[in-house]
């Protein structure tokens, strides 16, 4: 499924209604079998600007923006929790929130002229809320430079550092994009959606929790009837056929 973010004049920006509407996208039909992987792109050249300043004027007060970072938050852990793959196909400027959004995905491709930055700071408003996804995504110095001076890293430097796991040229950027998606489709739905829901619960446990935990998993992945299915395949030979 294709999410496209298109509110361009507005430079994508994460309003309260965007991202009500990201929400309900995400979630839309999401245990449907033929659903395998998301696709988060956008329109124009800025992929995603983060926050709608307007709306974190004062005269909107504690509540109403309480509410904004509330459901933001909301978003950015939804993804990681649900059942496919979410890839970003970022395209142009990601900054704050947006910046966030792409380190809360799986996946991240980028093309080439892709940058990405926490500039809060230099309006007064912090970046806390994408710092908890950059720290988490990024080496602890590298996401602190980008929190402290709002500076952005290029394309080269996200990859480098770990924010995406692609850098393409922009031509390129389609292609790319759509051949992981569709070497995530060749396999059972069901298998990836056990190994992205343990894959993020072990990686917040010490390790011999996270061996515990991921032992039992993997014994229990093999009564799955995909799971029997693909070692039989293999054993025979032949391609699996998964019921999903």
């Amino acid at each position: 499924r294709n999410i496209i973010l298109n509110n361009p004049r507005k430079r994508n920006a994460l309003s309260l209604a965007m991202l009500q509407s990201l929400r309900e996208d995400l979630l839309h039909d999401v245990k449907s079998q033929d659903l395998r992987v998301i696709i988060i792109s956008a329109e124009g050249p800025v992929f995603c600007s983060g926050h709608d300043l307007k709306e974190l004027s004062s005269e909107d007060g504690v509540k109403y923006h309480s509410q904004v970072f509330e459901i933001c938050a909301e978003v950015m852990t939804l993804i990681q929790k649900l059942p496919v793959p979410v890839i970003a196909k970022v395209n142009g400027l990601a900054t704050a929130a947006g910046c966030q959004l792409v380190a809360s995905c799986d996946i991240a491709v980028a093309s080439e002229k892709s940058q990405f930055a926490t500039p809060g700071v230099n309006i007064g408003l912090f970046c806390s809320t994408p710092a908890v996804a950059l720290g988490r995504s990024l080496p602890r110095k590298v996401a602190l430079e980008m929190l402290f001076t709002g500076e952005p890293l290029s394309a080269q430097e996200a990859l480098m550092h770990g924010l995406v796991s692609k850098v393409v040229p922009e031509d390129k950027l389609e292609e790319e994009t759509m051949k992981i998606s569709n070497k995530i489709c060749e396999s059972s739905k069901s298998i990836l959606a056990l190994g992205k829901a343990t894959f993020y619960r072990q990686m917040a446990q010490d390790l011999d929790t996270a061996y515990k935990m991921t032992t039992q998993v993997m014994a229990e992945n093999l009564t799955l009837r995909d799971g029997q299915e693909g070692i039989e395949a293999f054993i025979q030979k032949r391609k699996p056929v998964w019921s999903h």
